[in-house]
């Protein structure tokens, strides 16, 4: 190790630099630019992955509301006796069978067009009376060999039945055997919707994805895709048999409906499409990076040559001084290290030629002696000169605004005076429970001036705490979490209510809120951390009273912390009486 320090020590400062350069900068630069750019490349792509999901998800429910507002008329048509008894009549002529047509089934064509997911309505009948003209079929041996008829019978319920042998287009129905009133049983009925194949094309052209979208029945057939290179009108193609690979984004949505059981709406993109856009983040990376390399690399060798050159002169003042030429170095103009090393050479010059002149040495020391107390008279001044000026501005901007009766603007700039003073008094550990009763105050009303109606407040405090002693700053950090994290990302108004009453030798502190509150998972994640002692992300807050009060009460307090998600948050601190005698006035609680 030290033959290691005492090479580093030989090698010159530029090399040194070098060094730095490398180990500082340019690893760092290239590490930290790579997983950048990975980590970019990852996010990207999952929040593709939600969108695809999301997309998807909309084209399910838009195609499910289409199937049941079918199934809907199914179901209407299933239960309108008029039907059963227009079916189930043995008609004696046309005339009487197109004048009960009129009046029973004729306002069914009427109201078509008011569904736009229904294409056409028919009934299928035995009855041999019936013309079979309008809407109305025969149901002969031809239709009962059709394999929806098989499928009908065997069940009580609407059948979703895709057609494979129309090669054309889409062919979707929905089909209910006509058997609720067992009295009309004279003859058998069917009724069937047909649904309009241009309502489920827009149904997945109303959303956009950057990728085809697939319909898929419960054989695992493709009933319709947008893919122009898939010829679904016109073979039976099996989705299963559609040629994936790794870099194709799949997301199923399997249609829960009890009539449409196993059938899919699936959306298929392909990663390469979001090429571009991937080019475009890695060009502003690489120019990122090219900055980052740039700017450091220009400031080394700015700084390299500084150095450098500034100690080669030095080095050859000091040859000079070595021949026993005693003369100043004349250009000393930096105040850095390198310059206050030439200036020590000039003293020391100075000092050689005189033969240390004790005069010389006197009124040396006097100037440096006066030049410590300026700069002693300086700090003083600086230290106090800023926040001054800023609680000066404040009182002023104050006092304007009650001339201008701006009341409201006047008490919350005064509130942030006082939340400004605390923090620049840090340096005190322990406060009455007043003062931090003034700071809560303070802050509730600066959050309520920004939310409005939105946030309102109740402070009970029993005022025989209030000349008790707590840590400073031990409860406005819960208040502050209750009204950022709890009240604000919420629609509706929020109440933060705060209690804080004497229990036998200790003060309780109750902090709630009406806000999104945590589940359970969460709340049992900041108890677990808060006993670890790991670091907690936003809950930073939490966790630095707690190991404050910790500190200073040991295992003497009570910290307790409940949450119900979508209901609110509460924190109940239990606190070692501490109480010093001096009289103080106290502010009474203004609820809002």
């Amino acid at each position: 190790m030290r033959q290691f320090i005492q090479s580093f020590n030989d090698l010159k400062i530029r090399n040194k630099f070098l060094i730095v350069y490398f180990i500082s900068v340019f690893i760092p630069i290239v590490c930290s630019n790579l997983i950048f750019y990975m980590m970019t490349t990852e996010r990207f792509l999952e929040q593709k992955r939600t969108d695809i999901h999301l997309v998807v998800d909309q084209a399910h429910e838009d195609f499910k509301r289409l199937t049941d507002q079918a199934i809907g008329m199914v179901t209407t048509l299933y239960l309108d006796v008029r039907l059963y008894n227009f079916f189930d009549q043995d008609y004696q002529s046309a005339i009487k069978y197109v004048e009960a047509y009129n009046d029973v089934l004729k306002q069914y064509g009427t109201a078509k067009p008011l569904y736009h997911s229904i294409q056409d309505i028919n009934f299928y009948t035995n009855n041999p009376t019936v013309i079979f003209s309008g809407g109305v079929l025969q149901l002969n041996e031809e239709a009962q060999s059709k394999s929806w008829y098989s499928q009908i019978t065997q069940v009580s319920h609407p059948v979703v039945f895709r057609d494979r042998t129309v090669q054309d287009d889409l062919s979707i129905s929905i089909l209910q055997k006509m058997d609720y009133y067992f009295l009309y049983d004279a003859y058998e009925k069917i009724v069937r919707v047909s649904i309009n194949p241009i309502a489920i094309k827009q149904v997945f052209s109303n959303v956009t994805l950057q990728g085809d979208f697939y319909l898929i029945d419960e054989h695992g057939y493709i009933v319709y895709t947008n893919n122009p290179d898939i010829p679904w009108a016109l073979n039976d193609i099996v989705f299963s048999e559609i040629k994936l690979t790794s870099e194709h984004i799949v997301a199923r949505r399997e249609i829960n409906h009890n009539y449409l059981e196993n059938w899919q709406v699936i959306g298929v993109v392909d990663q390469s499409v979001f090429t571009g856009e991937l080019l475009e983040s890695s060009r502003f990376i690489l120019i990122l990076s090219i900055i980052n390399f740039v700017l450091p690399t220009l400031t080394i060798l700015f700084i390299s040559k500084s150095f450098h050159f500034r100690l080669e002169k030095i080095l050859r003042h000091l040859k000079k001084i070595e021949k026993q030429n005693f003369e100043e170095y004349p250009y000393i103009k930096s105040k850095d290290e390198i310059g206050q090393l030439m200036g020590q050479i000039n003293r020391m010059t100075r000092k050689i030629n005189t033969l240390f002149n004790e005069v010389y040495k006197a009124n040396l020391e006097k100037k440096d002696l006066q030049l410590k107390e300026k700069q002693a008279q300086l700090s003083a001044l600086q230290s106090q000169i800023n926040p001054h000026f800023l609680f000066n501005s404040l009182e002023t901007i104050r006092m304007r605004s009650l001339i201008k009766n701006e009341i409201e603007t006047a008490n919350i700039i005064e509130n942030m005076a006082g939340i400004f003073r605390n923090a620049l008094t840090w340096g005190k550990e322990w406060v009455m429970v007043q003062d931090e009763v003034h700071l809560i105050q303070a802050f509730l009303e600066i959050q309520a001036y920004r939310f409005g109606d939105k946030l309102s407040y109740q402070l009970s405090v029993d005022p025989e705490v209030i000349h008790n002693q707590i840590p400073n700053l031990s409860i406005l950090p819960f208040v502050e979490n209750a009204s950022i994290h709890g009240i604000e990302p919420i629609k509706d108004q929020g109440v933060i209510q705060i209690k804080i009453y004497k229990q036998v030798n200790a003060i309780a502190f109750e902090i709630s809120d009406n806000g999104v509150g945590m589940t359970k998972e969460q709340l049992q994640q900041i108890l677990d951390q808060l006993e670890s002692e790991n670091y907690m992300g936003d809950s930073v807050g939490i966790q630095n009273v707690y190991y404050r009060l910790k500190l200073y009460y040991k295992n003497d307090f009570v910290f307790s912390l409940s949450s119900e998600e979508n209901k609110g948050t509460t924190v109940k601190l239990v606190l070692p009486n501490k109480k010093i005698e001096e009289d103080a006035s106290f502010v009474k609680s203004d609820p809002r």
